[in-house]
């Protein structure tokens, strides 16, 4: 960003560089503070800080307010978010002085770090902080949590501090260091008894311990008033770790006969797909688009229909009959119904969403080629 003269009045321009400065983030800082305020120093010498031959603008911004909402966009392209204030320059006008400008690279090459608990515990707001400020993170995207829900509902404790506490502790360090935190919830925030796909402005009514301490973590995100994203989801399913599909494929290569619930119905969400909206909103630079997102695929299905398909995509045989949610007691009541809208997230961040069988046949694919080394 620097300032430069627009239609007889001054104001602050955008400009981008062609990727990531050879010099390191003091330097990047001190050359912009230096530029904003010494009307000697050049686009030219500001512009040896960064590489790439062109160094293109963007719109003109002329107040605080306007600045502090400005996002560039683009591959391979710098973001400049900058903390500003106001001064009296010395033709008495008053000029936006940026006063801290962190950066990360956009679509060029994003330094990704990705940890499990064994190396960085979230309930540990110094271990976030140590992270956070070591290597200069903007965004962090937070997929942790306690999922069992039927073990929840004897252990609320452990449940809340990673659902609930560990998220605060997310959100405070993102606040303190002006990042953006992406953090997935789930669709057990609802009760389930409307038979229409929920909306995000829907009014919450978790049903056990699992659901109330997913909301009441993205309520601490909410209060502690940082830059957020929140996704909802449901049914989540990947080639990794512990989920249905797996867990399906097994049994019905295992077993000759299985019964499964169909009267919950939802939507499975291949995790591949939610990871590939949230990385498209990275990498295009929307993270100013903040609030709450539903998605999960597109259709719908009760669990019966979904174990119905794992099988026949796996190859396998097995007779699987529908049964009732109460042939299979449980310490919590599940929804009967969480489809999820999605009209919010396709129209805010223009992507289109597959469909539950075609993602479902990716991930099948991909375990069948894992079986085969």
């Amino acid at each position: 960003m620097y300032k430069r003269q627009v239609n007889g009045s001054e104001g602050i321009a955008v400009g981008m560089a062609t990727s990531i400065p050879p010099h390191n983030l003091s330097e990047v800082i001190d050359a912009v503070k230096a530029y904003m305020l010494d009307e000697n120093i050049t686009t030219a010498e500001l512009m040896r800080y960064m590489q790439g031959p062109d160094f293109p603008t963007g719109g003109i911004v002329t107040n605080k307010d306007e600045l502090l909402s400005i996002y560039e966009t683009g591959a391979g392209k710098i973001k400049l978010r900058g903390k500003v204030e106001t001064e009296k320059g010395k033709n008495g006008r008053t000029n936006v002085v940026i006063t801290e400008i962190p950066y990360t690279m956009i679509g060029a090459g994003i330094n990704k770090f990705l940890t499990d608990v064994a190396e960085l515990d979230i309930t540990s707001r110094n271990a976030i902080r140590r992270m956070v400020n070591g290597n200069h993170i903007h965004v962090i995207v937070n997929c942790a949590a306690y999922t069992n829900v039927d073990k929840a509902e004897d252990d609320f404790a452990t449940a809340d501090l990673l659902n609930n506490k560990a998220v605060e502790n997310l959100a405070i360090v993102a606040k303190e260091t002006d990042a953006t935190l992406i953090h997935v919830s789930t669709d057990y925030v609802f009760q389930g008894d409307r038979n229409v796909p929920c909306r995000e402005d829907w009014e919450t009514n978790p049903l056990g311990v699992y659901g109330k301490t997913k909301l009441a973590g993205e309520h601490s995100i909410q209060e502690v008033g940082c830059h957020y994203l929140i996704f909802r989801t449901a049914w989540l399913y990947s080639p990794y770790g512990k989920n249905f599909v797996k867990t399906m494929r097994q049994l019905t290569s295992d077993k000759d006969t299985l019964k499964v619930v169909f009267d919950q119905v939802g939507t499975p969400t291949y995790a591949g797909d939610l990871a590939s909206v949230i990385y498209q909103v990275i990498e295009e630079n929307q993270l100013y688009k903040e609030g709450i997102y539903h998605f999960s695929n597109e259709g719908v299905c009760s669990w019966y229909d979904f174990a119905k398909e794992i099988c026949d995509l796996s190859g396998n045989v097995c007779d699987i009959q529908p049964c009732h949610s109460d042939e299979f007691p449980s310490k919590v009541k599940r929804p009967h119904f969480s489809v999820l809208d999605k009209t919010k997230v396709k129209s805010t961040f223009g992507i289109t969403v597959p469909y539950w069988k075609d993602s479902l046949q990716k991930c099948i694919h991909e375990l069948k080629q894992q079986s085969a080394y």
